[in-house]
Order: C-alpha cells, then sequence, then structure tokens
C-alpha cells in the first residue's frame, strides 16, 4: 500500500512500508516571485516529517522548484540524509541551482526509464510542453509510483497526447489513482489582455485523459495557490474553475471513474482494495483555513491602476529620472537595431508607453509609420501597441534586479495590440493564429531568456543560501 499527504499544491509526502518521498517542496510563503500563497492556508510542523529516502523535482517553475525550501532542505542533516536520492531533470538551471544549494546525490531522470529505490519503483512520464528547440525550454516530467501492490500516477504540470496515455495503459495497466491536471492555468492573461474564460480544448483534453486511462480512483492535482492579498484582483482572472467543478463535470463525463476532493493536509490511503482519502489527516500538518473561494473566477470585477510600489517620493523621482534617461536617450536606439524594426514598420505601429508613477503616469509614443521612427512625448491619437508599466517596475527591468516573469504576474505590467495596415484601398490585419507572438518592445530590449530566467533563481540562491 501506499500513503500520501498533500502538504500543498504538487508537494506530496508519499510513504510506501520502506519508502519516503516528496515531491515539488514548497513550504514557505510567499512563493513564485513572491506574488503567491498556498491556498487553503497551512501550518507545517517541519519538525516532524519524516527522513526522506527519495527527494523529487519535475520541473522548474517557481510553484515546484521553490529555491527558499530547497536551501532548508538541504541543510537539514534529519530530512536529507547522505543516501537521499534527489531526483531531477537534465534543465541546465535547475541542476546548476542545485550545485549552487550544495546538494548531492543528484540523478538525472528520463522518460520512461524507471528507477527503483528499496520497495518503490519510480517512471518519470514526459510532457510536450514546449519543443526542445526553443529557447526557453525546460524538461519536465510526471510520475508513476509503484510498490508492486499498487501504481499512482501524479500527472503534475504535463502535457500529454494519447501516444504517451496509451503507453502508460499498456505497461501498467489501470491505476490505483491518478493526481489529474483540472485547472488550465490562466495567469498572465490578464496582463497581455488574453482571454478570461475557460480554454475549452485544454479543459476538454483533462477530462478526456481520465477517461481513456480509466483509473480506479482520480483526485485533482498541482493547483493550490492564490495570489497574495495585495493583488488579489488577479485572483478572479487566473483560476477558470475549482476542484468541486472538475469533479462534477468528471462525474458526468465518465461516471464509472471513483473522484474525490483532496485538499492541503489531506491523506489518501491506497490499497489493492481501493482509496480512502482521510480528510485533514496528517500529523505535520493542517489546514489552517480552507480560503479557496479567495480565489473565485470573475473576470468583470474591479481593476486597480497601475501604481508604482515605491513609497519614499526621493526613491521614486529617483527611479523617474533613470527611466526618463532610458527611455528619451537609449530606447529608440535599440529599437532601431531590433530584428523586429521591420515589422513594426510594415504594420504601421502607433506605439504608445506609459509610465506610472506615485501620483500620474506618463507617455511617451512612437510612430512606426514615418520613414525615420522617432520617440516623442506626445499622444499619436492612435494606438496600435501599448505597454503600461509601472515606474517601480521600469527601473528594476533596466537595473537588471527583476524578471518578466515577476513583473507580467504583479499586475503592474499590462499590453494590449491592435494590429492592423491600411493602404489605399486595403485593410490588412495580423492573423489571430500568430497572437503568440511578442511585438512589445520592453520585451525585445529586455529579452526574457536564460540568461534572466538564471539570474532570477540565482538572486534567491543568494538570499537564501545562508539563512536556510
Amino acid at each position: 500500500m501506499l500513503k500520501i499527504t498533500l502538504i500543498g499544491h504538487a508537494c506530496l509526502l508519499i510513504q510506501s512500508k520502506e519508502t519516503t518521498i516528496l515531491t515539488d517542496p514548497v513550504w514557505f510563503d510567499y512563493l513564485w516571485e513572491e506574488v503567491n500563497v498556498m491556498c487553503p492556508s497551512i501550518e507545517l510542523d517541519k519538525d516532524k516529517v519524516p527522513p526522506l529516502d527519495v527527494l523529487y523535482l519535475s520541473h522548474r517553475h517557481q510553484d515546484h522548484f521553490d529555491v527558499r525550501t530547497l536551501a532548508y532542505l538541504v541543510k537539514n542533516e534529519r530530512l536529507l540524509r547522505p543516501d537521499t536520492i534527489i531526483m531531477a531533470p537534465k534543465d541546465e538551471i535547475l541542476l546548476d541551482v542545485l550545485n549552487e544549494l550544495e546538494f548531492k546525490n543528484v540523478r538525472i531522470i528520463a522518460d520512461f526509464e524507471p528507477v527503483t529505490v528499496k520497495d518503490v519503483t519510480f517512471t518519470p512520464t514526459p510532457s510536450l510542453n514546449q519543443s526542445s528547440t526553443s529557447e526557453d525550454y525546460y524538461p519536465e516530467h510526471g510520475i508513476i509510483v509503484s510498490d508492486g501492490e499498487v501504481t499512482v500516477w501524479n500527472q503534475v504540470d504535463t502535457i500529454v497526447n494519447p501516444e504517451i496515455i496509451e503507453h502508460i495503459r499498456q505497461n501498467f495497466g489501470q491505476l490505483d489513482l491518478v493526481h489529474s491536471r483540472f485547472v488550465p492555468l490562466l495567469e498572465g492573461n490578464f496582463s497581455y489582455n488574453k482571454p478570461c474564460n475557460l480554454p475549452f480544448d485544454e479543459y476538454c483534453s483533462f477530462l478526456n485523459i481520465i477517461k481513456t486511462l480509466a483509473p480506479k480512483f482520480v483526485v485533482p492535482g498541482s493547483a493550490a495557490f492564490r495570489y497574495r492579498d495585495e493583488i488579489n484582483f488577479l485572483n478572479q482572472y487566473s483560476f477558470p474553475t475549482t476542484q468541486k467543478q472538475f469533479l462534477r463535470d468528471l462525474a458526468a463525463f465518465c461516471p464509472e471513474v471513483s473522484t474525490g476532493e483532496f485538499l492541503n493536509g489531506d491523506v489518501a490511503h491506497i490499497t489493492p482494495e481501493g482509496v480512502r482519502i482521510e480528510s485533514d489527516g496528517s500529523d505535520f500538518m493542517r489546514r489552517r483555513v480552507d480560503d479557496s473561494h479567495l480565489a473565485a473566477f470573475k473576470p468583470v470585477m474591479e481593476v486597480p491602476p497601475i501604481q508604482t510600489r515605491t513609497t519614499d517620493p526621493e526613491q521614486h523621482e529617483n527611479e523617474m529620472r533613470v527611466v526618463r534617461d532610458f527611455v528619451e536617450n537609449q530606447f529608440m536606439d535599440r529599437l532601431l537595431k531590433s530584428e523586429l524594426l521591420e515589422g513594426w514598420m510594415h504594420w504601421q505601429m502607433a506605439y504608445q508607453l506609459e509610465v506610472f508613477g506615485q501620483e500620474g503616469s506618463e507617455m511617451w509614443s512612437i510612430d512606426f509609420a514615418q520613414d525615420k521612427p522617432r520617440i516623442q512625448k506626445e499622444d499619436l491619437g492612435k494606438i496600435n501597441l501599448y505597454e503600461g508599466i509601472a515606474s517601480s517596475e521600469f527601473y528594476n527591468l533596466i537595473e537588471g534586479k527583476t524578471s518578466w516573469d515577476y513583473v507580467t504576474l504583479c499586475g503592474n505590467y499590462r499590453t494590449f495590440n491592435n494590429l492592423y495596415r491600411i493602404t489605399e484601398g486595403n485593410f490588412e490585419y495580423f492573423p489571430s493564429d500568430k497572437m503568440n507572438v511578442a511585438f512589445e518592445p520592453l520585451m525585445d530590449v529586455f529579452p526574457w531568456d536564460q540568461a534572466m530566467d538564471r539570474e532570477k533563481f540565482m538572486k534567491d540562491v543568494r538570499r537564501w543560501k545562508e539563512k536556510a
């Protein structure tokens, strides 16, 4: 039999008769660039968590790969013993972080290559999240855990296709328990002015996976956080479904599969005879309160304006001086050297950049329909592409102190575009199937690349390594 305790989000403590496994540990608020908190909120008695045989890391998204928690674990000799195995994907940034934190006994895992530890076999399952040739590619895995009596699959955040599902069916038979993806996260959609409704095709794929696998029991997995109170309006835009809604839909879609809600602090007992979920049954953690209602999806409610996070007037004025100098003396030169310049000029882009301070905002415009575009501090009377950003976030981008991961999640950056081009007797608009192309000038000047991603993690390493 296996016993699984949900500590929170994707952090599971999986126990067999001989082996203890911890997955994707996130034990502290705040998480993911400090914009999120656990939901439901928890109280974790770390001294009662049993010693680990395996620490399993699925991928490097910060709600699964939390540097603060890892810095704590690597210095806790009771929890992480010399023979504890660290299972991780072949991800250069993730492995560099583990090395900087001085983790030992790291084992690289690969798609469908089983690893046996004591009485448990682990089989990583692949994800189709991105092309391996993509600049921002990161490998990730789900995980199948079997003790020879029962078999559990934690899908984590992986994207799977019918071939992967069929491989699981053929090689593992009927699974005893599945931690299923259930909510298509819309984080960032608000900032990018993208649709904020349930992505029906993606959501239907979650139902179809369960229908095809036909496991004995299903629980919703990996979506137990919300935006912190200071930016709680973003909760209304980011989580388009709930555990209860998914389970209700799953019961109608494949009534032959048994299901149950699985919240932080719950314990699942999995035996060949079935699954029993013990609500709030953990002896080392408990739910402080079920505050899931704070993440209610209502993308029609009031939205606060963008405003700098800098409260000190002198510091704010210094930031604005840096921002003005960059925009008026460096920005245009960089844009004229950009590979996107031809596209901006083709689409006759009327671009507006608005920077928000403590009181009001300042605006600059560029008319890319001109033969020699220039930056000017005036309204063009037309906007094809807009970027609004708080001076605090703009200043930190200039100084290399932040990442787009934070800027696009914190509610202090917003953009939209209406890409069309008019010539005599002709109206041409940008095709909707290519709307994922990034045209934003700020993102071009401060590229969201591997270097920015690496520094984001290393900043946390420098912050937490000695404090753990």
